[in-house]
């Protein structure tokens, strides 16, 4: 079990953010960026694993999980949460790091790259989403190979605006357990992280239903920025990730020198499908980094 070495509050625009570090081995720090938006770090703990050779540094966005949740929705812009980053890494002291995004994390941890801050010495894209048109394209394309009647059933019920009825919930569910996570029952880390959600951040950059993108964040494409990331890059998703291996493959390329791993038995959630493997391959490619360093 990992050793929390230290946690508390830093303030940042808008509010205070919880962070926990776990571990204080001689590595670089791991600094983790959750997805969502507003999903909180819960989720993201087995990276703690990794803690036996360095420092991996969690925290709540905020507005979700264990961080301060002001009722103010102008601050729900990616913008900000980029700011909320740099304030974090000054009041921590975090000169170095190693930046790993999840799935919206994703999001954050280019657009940040993108200002060119100093001493981010690699960056791990996990399924990552970078073009949401891209997601939704890929989206309407993998429901419409749901098994049966799910599709024209998903698309009467989204034409009668009837998303909250319990057939809808059914057709979502069989798309989270082939396309998001194939792990059953939910783990418990996850589980506590979809009761932590922050909703007002999610419903304003995304929207009110997953599988539609309605939010602040619905023309967001970074894919021809994606080729000013200059530190070494590393991007995994899963074979059968709503995050598809073909979008991913499009990122990779247009990232020089960046590295692309595909976990053959995932999804969205290789953090769990495929946990040894997932985590050996982070390992490895922090080791090599830190060696050319």
């Amino acid at each position: 079990m990992s050793i929390v070495t230290r946690e508390g509050y830093v303030a940042v625009t808008g509010g205070r953010v919880w962070y926990q570090i776990v571990g204080a081995g001689e590595g670089i720090p791991l600094l983790t960026l959750h997805g969502g938006p507003g999903f909180p770090h819960d989720y993201l703990e087995p990276l703690g694993a990794l803690a036996d050779e360095r420092p991996v540094i969690f925290y709540d966005q905020l507005g979700c999980g264990l961080s301060d949740r002001p009722d103010d929705p102008s601050l729900w812009q990616l913008e900000r949460f980029v700011e909320e980053l740099g304030q974090l890494r000054q009041a921590l002291g975090l000169t170095q790091v190693h930046l790993l995004g999840h799935s919206g994390g994703t999001m954050l941890a280019l657009d940040y790259l993108l200002t060119q801050p100093a001493g981010v010495v690699s960056l791990i894209q996990a399924n990552p989403v970078l073009s949401i048109p891209q997601v939704l394209e890929d989206i309407n394309r993998l429901y419409a190979s749901l098994p049966g009647e799910v599709w024209a059933t998903m698309k009467r019920l989204e034409a009668e605006g009837a998303m909250a009825s319990e057939e809808y919930q059914q057709g979502v569910e069989a798309y989270v357990q082939r396309y998001m996570s194939r792990v059953q029952p939910e783990p418990e880390a996850s589980r506590r992280a979809r009761e932590k959600l922050g909703i007002q951040v999610y419903q304003t950059m995304w929207g009110p239903y997953e599988l539609q993108v309605t939010g602040n964040l619905k023309n967001y494409n970074r894919t021809t920025r994606a080729a000013e990331v200059v530190v070494p890059t590393l991007f995994l998703c899963g074979r059968y990730d709503f995050c598809t291996p073909e979008a991913t493959e499009q990122y990779h390329r247009r990232v020089a020198g960046s590295e692309m791993a595909i976990f053959e038995q995932s999804s969205h959630s290789p953090l769990y499908e495929e946990p040894e493997h997932f985590l050996a391959v982070i390992r490895d490619f922090l080791h090599r980094v830190e060696t050319r360093q």
